[in-house]
Protein backbone atom coordinates (compact mmCIF):
# COMPACT_ATOMS: atom_id res chain seq x y z
CA UNK A 1 0.00 0.00 0.00
CA UNK A 2 2.75 2.79 1.03
CA UNK A 3 4.34 2.04 -2.74
CA UNK A 4 1.35 2.71 -4.42
CA UNK A 5 0.59 5.71 -2.41
CA UNK A 6 4.08 7.48 -2.66
CA UNK A 7 4.12 6.57 -6.03
CA UNK A 8 0.48 8.67 -6.02
CA UNK A 9 -1.48 6.09 -7.96
CA UNK A 10 -5.26 5.64 -8.08
CA UNK A 11 -6.14 2.39 -8.41
CA UNK A 12 -4.22 -0.67 -7.01
CA UNK A 13 -5.88 -4.01 -7.64
CA UNK A 14 -4.75 -7.34 -5.90
CA UNK A 15 -5.17 -11.47 -6.53
CA UNK A 16 -8.38 -13.55 -6.64
CA UNK A 17 -9.11 -15.43 -3.35
CA UNK A 18 -6.25 -12.78 -1.93
CA UNK A 19 -8.00 -14.48 1.68
CA UNK A 20 -6.78 -17.74 0.85
CA UNK A 21 -4.25 -16.87 2.95
CA UNK A 22 -5.17 -17.27 6.07
CA UNK A 23 -6.25 -21.35 5.56
CA UNK A 24 -2.63 -21.28 6.67
CA UNK A 25 -4.15 -20.75 9.94
CA UNK A 26 -6.78 -22.56 10.09
CA UNK A 27 -7.16 -26.10 11.53
CA UNK A 28 -9.88 -27.72 9.89
CA UNK A 29 -9.34 -30.02 6.93
CA UNK A 30 -12.13 -29.65 5.05
CA UNK A 31 -11.84 -27.10 1.99
CA UNK A 32 -15.89 -26.43 1.89
CA UNK A 33 -15.43 -25.41 5.95
CA UNK A 34 -12.51 -23.85 5.17
CA UNK A 35 -14.40 -21.28 2.37
CA UNK A 36 -17.27 -20.96 5.01
CA UNK A 37 -15.13 -20.30 7.60
CA UNK A 38 -13.32 -17.62 5.22
CA UNK A 39 -16.87 -16.28 4.16
CA UNK A 40 -17.49 -15.80 8.04
CA UNK A 41 -14.74 -13.27 8.13
CA UNK A 42 -16.78 -10.87 5.30
CA UNK A 43 -16.68 -8.40 8.07
CA UNK A 44 -12.78 -8.07 9.25
CA UNK A 45 -12.10 -8.16 5.24
CA UNK A 46 -14.33 -5.33 4.34
CA UNK A 47 -13.42 -3.02 7.35
CA UNK A 48 -9.79 -3.49 6.52
CA UNK A 49 -9.95 -2.57 3.08
CA UNK A 50 -11.87 -0.12 3.68
CA UNK A 51 -9.76 1.82 6.27
CA UNK A 52 -6.64 0.90 4.45
CA UNK A 53 -8.19 2.91 1.10
CA UNK A 54 -9.30 5.41 3.15
CA UNK A 55 -5.98 5.96 4.71
CA UNK A 56 -3.78 6.03 1.19
CA UNK A 57 -6.44 7.50 -1.04
CA UNK A 58 -6.30 4.66 -3.27
CA UNK A 59 -9.44 3.05 -5.07
CA UNK A 60 -8.57 -0.53 -3.93
CA UNK A 61 -9.82 -3.60 -5.89
CA UNK A 62 -9.03 -6.24 -2.96
CA UNK A 63 -9.02 -9.33 -5.17
CA UNK A 64 -11.80 -11.41 -4.22
CA UNK A 65 -13.34 -13.08 -0.99
CA UNK A 66 -15.39 -15.27 -0.67
CA UNK A 67 -19.25 -14.52 0.63
CA UNK A 68 -22.27 -15.98 2.08
CA UNK A 69 -25.75 -14.82 1.05
CA UNK A 70 -28.92 -16.06 1.31
CA UNK A 71 -27.27 -19.50 2.96
CA UNK A 72 -25.02 -19.38 -0.98
CA UNK A 73 -21.44 -18.91 -1.17
CA UNK A 74 -20.31 -16.15 -4.24
CA UNK A 75 -16.72 -15.40 -5.26
CA UNK A 76 -16.98 -11.38 -4.99
CA UNK A 77 -14.17 -8.72 -5.67
CA UNK A 78 -14.82 -5.58 -3.70
CA UNK A 79 -14.18 -2.40 -4.90
CA UNK A 80 -13.04 0.04 -1.79
CA UNK A 81 -12.82 4.15 -2.37
CA UNK A 82 -10.67 6.60 -0.90
CA UNK A 83 -14.14 8.11 0.45
CA UNK A 84 -15.26 4.72 2.35
CA UNK A 85 -17.58 3.41 0.01
CA UNK A 86 -17.27 -0.29 -1.16
CA UNK A 87 -18.94 -1.89 -3.92
CA UNK A 88 -18.93 -5.15 -5.38
CA UNK A 89 -18.54 -7.22 -8.38
CA UNK A 90 -19.24 -11.47 -8.02
CA UNK A 91 -17.81 -13.82 -10.30
CA UNK A 92 -19.99 -14.19 -13.07
CA UNK A 93 -18.20 -17.73 -14.80
CA UNK A 94 -17.60 -20.29 -11.75
CA UNK A 95 -15.20 -22.79 -13.07
CA UNK A 96 -15.77 -26.98 -12.36
CA UNK A 97 -13.08 -26.59 -9.08
CA UNK A 98 -14.83 -23.50 -7.31
CA UNK A 99 -18.08 -25.88 -8.04
CA UNK A 100 -17.10 -28.89 -6.51
CA UNK A 101 -14.46 -27.92 -3.63
CA UNK A 102 -16.00 -25.01 -1.91
CA UNK A 103 -19.85 -24.71 -3.27
CA UNK A 104 -19.17 -21.55 -4.81
CA UNK A 105 -22.03 -19.99 -6.96
CA UNK A 106 -21.86 -17.89 -10.13
CA UNK A 107 -23.42 -13.81 -9.87
CA UNK A 108 -25.90 -12.21 -12.50
CA UNK A 109 -25.19 -8.85 -12.32
CA UNK A 110 -22.89 -7.29 -14.75
CA UNK A 111 -21.62 -4.22 -13.33
CA UNK A 112 -19.63 -0.91 -14.38
CA UNK A 113 -17.98 1.61 -12.32
CA UNK A 114 -17.77 5.28 -13.17
CA UNK A 115 -15.39 6.55 -11.15
CA UNK A 116 -13.82 10.13 -10.87
CA UNK A 117 -10.91 8.78 -12.90
CA UNK A 118 -11.82 6.14 -15.25
CA UNK A 119 -14.88 4.26 -16.25
CA UNK A 120 -13.59 0.65 -14.76
CA UNK A 121 -14.86 -3.07 -14.57
CA UNK A 122 -13.99 -6.04 -12.76
CA UNK A 123 -13.64 -10.11 -14.28
CA UNK A 124 -12.75 -12.38 -12.25
CA UNK A 125 -10.28 -14.60 -13.51
CA UNK A 126 -12.35 -16.99 -16.02
CA UNK A 127 -14.46 -14.16 -16.75
CA UNK A 128 -12.04 -12.75 -18.74
CA UNK A 129 -12.20 -15.85 -20.95
CA UNK A 130 -15.95 -14.79 -22.03
CA UNK A 131 -15.40 -12.17 -24.70
CA UNK A 132 -18.76 -11.50 -24.67
CA UNK A 133 -18.96 -9.75 -21.11
CA UNK A 134 -15.93 -7.63 -22.40
CA UNK A 135 -17.94 -6.44 -25.16
CA UNK A 136 -20.52 -5.69 -23.31
CA UNK A 137 -19.11 -4.01 -20.59
CA UNK A 138 -16.78 -1.86 -23.54
CA UNK A 139 -19.78 -0.59 -25.40
CA UNK A 140 -20.86 0.43 -21.67
CA UNK A 141 -18.14 2.56 -21.23
CA UNK A 142 -15.36 0.90 -19.61
CA UNK A 143 -12.46 2.17 -20.50
CA UNK A 144 -10.38 -0.79 -17.77
CA UNK A 145 -10.88 -3.90 -17.06
CA UNK A 146 -9.14 -5.48 -13.78
CA UNK A 147 -8.60 -9.01 -13.92
CA UNK A 148 -7.85 -10.35 -10.39
CA UNK A 149 -6.96 -14.36 -11.29
CA UNK A 150 -5.86 -17.46 -9.14
CA UNK A 151 -3.68 -20.06 -11.28
CA UNK A 152 -2.00 -22.79 -9.94
CA UNK A 153 0.18 -23.56 -13.29
CA UNK A 154 1.59 -21.88 -16.59
CA UNK A 155 -0.87 -23.11 -18.63
CA UNK A 156 -3.54 -21.69 -16.63
CA UNK A 157 -1.96 -18.77 -16.35
CA UNK A 158 -1.24 -18.22 -19.68
CA UNK A 159 -5.04 -18.76 -20.76
CA UNK A 160 -6.14 -15.77 -18.29
CA UNK A 161 -2.88 -13.73 -19.97
CA UNK A 162 -3.62 -14.09 -23.51
CA UNK A 163 -7.33 -13.82 -23.14
CA UNK A 164 -6.91 -10.30 -21.34
CA UNK A 165 -4.48 -9.44 -24.32
CA UNK A 166 -7.42 -10.56 -26.53
CA UNK A 167 -10.05 -8.80 -24.88
CA UNK A 168 -7.49 -5.32 -24.60
CA UNK A 169 -7.19 -5.34 -28.55
CA UNK A 170 -10.88 -6.33 -29.28
CA UNK A 171 -11.76 -3.77 -27.38
CA UNK A 172 -9.57 -1.34 -27.81
CA UNK A 173 -9.26 -0.60 -23.81
CA UNK A 174 -6.46 -1.96 -21.19
CA UNK A 175 -6.42 -5.08 -18.79
CA UNK A 176 -4.98 -5.14 -15.48
CA UNK A 177 -4.16 -8.89 -14.56
CA UNK A 178 -2.59 -9.80 -10.96
CA UNK A 179 -2.46 -13.23 -9.03
CA UNK A 180 -1.09 -15.14 -6.21
CA UNK A 181 2.65 -16.55 -6.52
CA UNK A 182 4.38 -19.04 -4.39
CA UNK A 183 3.07 -22.38 -2.22
CA UNK A 184 0.61 -22.02 0.65
CA UNK A 185 1.01 -24.77 2.81
CA UNK A 186 -2.44 -25.68 5.16
CA UNK A 187 -3.85 -28.71 6.69
CA UNK A 188 -5.13 -30.17 3.62
CA UNK A 189 -1.92 -29.77 1.80
CA UNK A 190 -0.04 -27.48 -0.36
CA UNK A 191 -1.70 -24.54 -2.62
CA UNK A 192 0.56 -24.02 -5.46
CA UNK A 193 0.55 -20.78 -7.48
CA UNK A 194 1.76 -18.98 -10.61
CA UNK A 195 1.56 -15.72 -11.28
CA UNK A 196 3.12 -12.41 -13.41
CA UNK A 197 1.05 -9.66 -13.15
CA UNK A 198 0.57 -7.22 -15.94
CA UNK A 199 -0.85 -3.94 -17.65
CA UNK A 200 -2.11 -4.80 -20.91
CA UNK A 201 -2.42 -1.90 -23.74
CA UNK A 202 -4.31 -2.22 -27.18
CA UNK A 203 -2.10 -3.04 -30.11
CA UNK A 204 -1.49 0.11 -32.66
CA UNK A 205 1.31 2.53 -32.94
CA UNK A 206 0.16 4.92 -30.58
CA UNK A 207 0.80 1.99 -27.77
CA UNK A 208 3.43 0.08 -26.66
CA UNK A 209 4.79 -2.29 -29.30
CA UNK A 210 3.96 -5.71 -27.69
CA UNK A 211 0.89 -4.24 -26.14
CA UNK A 212 1.96 -4.39 -22.82
CA UNK A 213 2.44 -1.08 -20.60
CA UNK A 214 4.40 -3.41 -17.96
CA UNK A 215 4.75 -6.69 -16.12
CA UNK A 216 6.47 -8.39 -13.30
CA UNK A 217 8.86 -10.34 -13.16
CA UNK A 218 7.49 -14.38 -13.17
CA UNK A 219 5.93 -15.50 -10.00
CA UNK A 220 7.43 -13.26 -7.98
CA UNK A 221 5.64 -10.64 -5.47
CA UNK A 222 6.20 -7.24 -6.83
CA UNK A 223 4.37 -4.10 -7.41
CA UNK A 224 3.70 -2.86 -11.24
CA UNK A 225 3.10 0.52 -11.66
CA UNK A 226 2.15 2.21 -14.79
CA UNK A 227 0.18 5.34 -16.54
CA UNK A 228 -2.59 5.12 -18.29
CA UNK A 229 -3.74 7.34 -21.15
CA UNK A 230 -7.02 8.05 -20.96
CA UNK A 231 -7.65 10.44 -22.88
CA UNK A 232 -5.38 8.87 -25.43
CA UNK A 233 -7.32 6.03 -25.74
CA UNK A 234 -10.80 7.73 -26.61
CA UNK A 235 -8.86 9.36 -29.26
CA UNK A 236 -7.32 6.39 -30.69
CA UNK A 237 -10.21 4.13 -30.40
CA UNK A 238 -11.73 6.38 -33.70
CA UNK A 239 -8.36 7.26 -35.41
CA UNK A 240 -5.81 4.10 -34.86
CA UNK A 241 -5.18 1.73 -37.74
CA UNK A 242 -7.68 -0.27 -37.21
CA UNK A 243 -11.08 0.38 -35.31
CA UNK A 244 -12.53 -2.72 -33.79
CA UNK A 245 -15.57 -0.82 -32.09
CA UNK A 246 -15.93 1.14 -35.31
CA UNK A 247 -15.94 -1.17 -37.83
CA UNK A 248 -18.41 -4.33 -36.13
CA UNK A 249 -21.02 -5.28 -38.29
CA UNK A 250 -24.76 -5.07 -36.77
CA UNK A 251 -25.71 -6.41 -40.26
CA UNK A 252 -24.61 -9.02 -39.71
CA UNK A 253 -24.51 -10.43 -36.00
CA UNK A 254 -25.69 -8.68 -32.85
CA UNK A 255 -24.81 -9.06 -28.99
CA UNK A 256 -27.29 -8.18 -26.10
CA UNK A 257 -27.37 -8.92 -22.68
CA UNK A 258 -30.05 -10.42 -20.85
CA UNK A 259 -30.29 -8.23 -18.22
CA UNK A 260 -29.29 -4.65 -18.07
CA UNK A 261 -25.85 -3.44 -17.37
CA UNK A 262 -25.86 -1.72 -14.14
CA UNK A 263 -24.09 1.81 -14.51
CA UNK A 264 -22.48 2.40 -10.63
CA UNK A 265 -21.76 6.45 -9.97
CA UNK A 266 -18.88 5.85 -7.07
CA UNK A 267 -18.03 8.47 -4.96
Amino acid sequence: METDSAAHCHFLVLPEYVTYQLFSLMPKSDMRQMVRDLAAMTDRYIAMFTRLAQQHNLYIIGGSHPVARDGLLYNTAHLFTPTGRVYTQDKLHITPSERNESDIQPGDIIRVFDTPIARIAIQICYDIEFPEVSRLLTLAGAEIIFVPFYTDEKNAYYRVRYCAQARAVENFLYVVITGNVGNLRTKIGSFMNYSQAAVLTPSDYAFPERGLEGEADPNVEAVVISELALGALVQQRQIATVRPLHDRRPDLYTLETKARIEIIQVE
